[in-house]
């Protein structure tokens, strides 16, 4: 329900558990065994540091397990457990709110006998419309309560100034994931409107709609659909940051968009600011003249299913089976729905989640990890800051700028470094669709405040109970979440060279982001430009090439006949690369470097990419994964490692430890 934020995201380079398997999956232990394939740590050292793993955790039929999969499984363990506890005895405000969220998601009967109670307030008002003037205040009201109709309007960062937070009007307002299902005429898009159109007379008829206008009001919501997408852009035109940033002044909105009255639906959402974002203007004419150009009654149609359909998983049983029908089993390709434990934290998430992350943090990350968690962080950021400062491949002009970037890069770890305000409507346990409308309320709140605002480098765009670990390339910072704390990432209960090779190469990974072909499209100010020469992009060319090389042609795991595309992983595997050289620097300066040591440091790393694949799902990575498999993550870059050989005594021109290596760094 809330507005995607596609600038902020673009910007975020992130490392998440939860990428890196199927999440139904991710704790499933299947019951037939077999043993781990047998290797040495100089022929298969992802097989030899994971032996145990890899018997425990045998090859599933359906979806894929991995190590850190199994991490944010626990990290959705915890945030049961302490919603459990909240519901059971509150030790604060927020978890008042949050245990009787979490108890009125969980009560079956009181939910069934809701019913539709919880949106007859919204779908009155739609009844209620009768005339053109109607309309554009209705959409405004849902918007409101963080249901976006017609379009999407949000807070995302201003690309004049990054730390600003400025308005987005973008495309929306339909009900299939991508606008060009409108328009196709192949059979399977066909087929799939078809079964659209059957999950939309199903939603109507549920809001009240009586059988013999069924058929009528579906071709009405299918109509104005299909008039919205005809006006919009292609999904992948808008995966370029630029092409959703058209800043345009409000003072002329009204005027404008006087059908809309966007002036009006500004206020409405309490946003005051001089200037919002319109990347296609086109989209926002057709819907301003389709307010006057189509009948109310279409508008009510229209409405009145957007309603039903944002708040159906959240609704008695007749609506969550007809919203799972489609959304689940036929876009998603789901057998079954998740258990209502999970959809429920899954719809606290949704539209509660800073005030979960706020509990999870407080409740299962301690002062202790958060310290180490940050020193570690240091002492490789200490280590970037000294390979740029020494490096022999990047000219002078581009070295000082990186030294700027870094010496202004800032480390947050846990939580974000601010809170919100969490005055909040008392929610109760006896409406869990109406607590659900509460709490998106109060989100959508939160979000237009910060429209007009400075402060965008405070936020975040993960939740803190969500593992992950991210360079935000907009705001020049590392987040790493409190969920991320935790074996096999880093916990104190590790060994300390484990710790710096899983979390520290995690780091070193993201850090290079900042001054890398990433990072140097924003300068040490945080303007967009390009602050390489020639001389570097040369540079960067070659190493990049070396790296391509070195992975191009290996066999995909799993598959026969099949090589990984190393111009699709490319990026990762530099970064993997940089992050095990920085971080192995930075371990030895900390810790006596001795072999052992040493063969702590690589185990911690391997030990980050156990993972089962099934071959189904082996093929789809091969084709979209942007990351190497497991075995080659951990393989790859340890073979480049001087040390790796020298500490399990491998001999030169073994498969571990070849003659000829790359470095990252020189």
């Amino acid at each position: 329900m809330l507005t995607p934020r596609p600038l902020a995201l673009a910007l975020l380079t992130v490392l998440s558990a939860g990428f890196l398997t199927t999440p139904a999956h991710a704790a499933k232990k299947p019951a037939a065994k077999k043993t781990a394939p047998h290797a040495s740590a100089c022929t298969d050292f992802y097989a030899e540091a994971n032996k145990g793993w890899l018997i425990a955790n045998p090859l599933p039929e359906h979806g894929s397990v991995s190590a850190l999969g199994q991490m944010s499984a626990r990290s959705l363990q915890q945030q049961r457990d302490l919603l459990e506890k909240a519901a059971s005895a509150p030790q604060n405000n927020v978890q008042k709110l949050l245990g009787d969220f979490w108890a009125s998601g969980l009560d079956e009967a009181a939910i069934e006998r809701d019913g539709a109670a919880p949106i007859a307030p919204l779908l009155k008002r739609i009844d209620s419309m009768r005339k053109t003037g109607d309309v554009a205040p209705a959409i405004a009201a849902l918007h409101q309560v963080g249901i976006p109709v017609a379009f999407q309007f949000g807070a995302d960062v201003d690309l004049r100034d990054l730390n600003r937070h400025l308005g987005y009007f973008s495309q929306g307002g339909v009900g299939l994931p991508d606008p060009a299902y409108y328009t196709r005429n192949d059979a399977d898009t066909q087929a799939l409107i078809a079964r659209y159109a059957d999950y939309i007379r199903a939603i109507l008829a549920l809001t009240g709609v009586p059988a013999k206008d069924i058929e009528a009001q579906t071709a009405l919501v299918l109509d104005l659909e299909k008039r919205i997408a005809a006006k919009a852009k292609p999904l992948a035109e808008l995966r370029d940051p630029r092409n959703n940033f058209a800043p345009v002044a409000t003072a002329e909105l009204g005027k404008q968009y006087k059908n809309l009255r966007l002036d009006a639906f500004l206020q409405t959402q309490s946003v005051s600011d001089d200037t919002v974002s319109i990347a296609n203007p086109a989209m926002l004419t057709e819907l301003d003249q389709l307010v006057t150009r189509l009948k109310p009654v279409q508008w009510q149609a229209y409405l009145r299913w957007r309603i039903g359909d944002a708040m159906a998983p959240f609704l008695s049983k007749p609506w969550r089976d007809a919203a799972f029908s489609f959304r689940g089993k036929i876009l998603l390709g789901k057998s079954a729905p998740a258990p209502l434990w999970q959809q429920t934290l899954d719809a606290i998430n949704l539209a509660a989640g800073p005030m979960l992350g706020r509990e999870y943090a407080a409740s299962y990350l301690s002062d202790a990890s958060r310290k180490q968690a940050e020193q570690i962080a240091d002492q490789v950021l200490t280590v970037l800051k000294d390979r740029i400062a020494s490096s022999t491949r990047f000219s002078e002009a581009a070295k000082a700028e990186a030294s700027k970037k870094l010496g202004k890069l800032k480390i947050e770890v846990g939580t974000p470094p601010y809170d919100l305000d969490y005055s909040v409507q008392p929610m109760g346990r006896g409406s869990f669709g109406s607590n659900i409308l509460i709490a998106s309320t109060w989100r959508h709140t939160q979000e237009m405040k910060r429209i007009g605002k400075s402060g965008a480098a405070r936020r975040w765009d993960v939740l803190p109970q969500q593992p992950a670990l991210a360079y935000d390339l907009a705001h020049n910072r590392l987040i790493v979440t409190a969920a991320m704390l935790q074996t096999p990432v880093l916990d104190l209960s590790m060994p300390q060279g484990n710790r710096y090779g899983a979390f520290g190469a995690l780091v070193g990974h993201e850090l290079s982001h900042a001054v890398d072909g990433l990072g140097r499209h924003i300068d040490a100010d945080g303007n967009i430009r390009d602050w390489w020469q020639p001389s570097d992009v040369s540079a960067w060319d070659a190493v990049t090439a070396k790296v391509t090389a070195l992975y191009s042609n290996l066999p995909y795991p799993g598959l026969k006949d099949v090589k990984l595309n190393s111009d699709l992983t490319r990026n990762e595997n530099l970064a993997d690369l940089a992050g095990l050289e920085l971080a192995k620097t930075a371990a030895d300066a900390a810790n006596t470097a001795t072999a052992q040591r040493h063969k702590e440091f690589y185990t911690g790393w391997a030990q980050l990419w156990a993972q089962q694949v099934p071959h189904a799902d082996a093929e789809a990575r091969s084709q979209q994964d942007v990351r190497a498999p497991g075995l080659l993550r951990t393989n790859i870059p340890l073979m480049q490692q001087p040390a790796f050989g020298e500490a399990y005594g491998c001999r030169i021109g073994a498969a571990m430890r070849p003659k000829e290596q790359v470095r990252l760094f020189d």
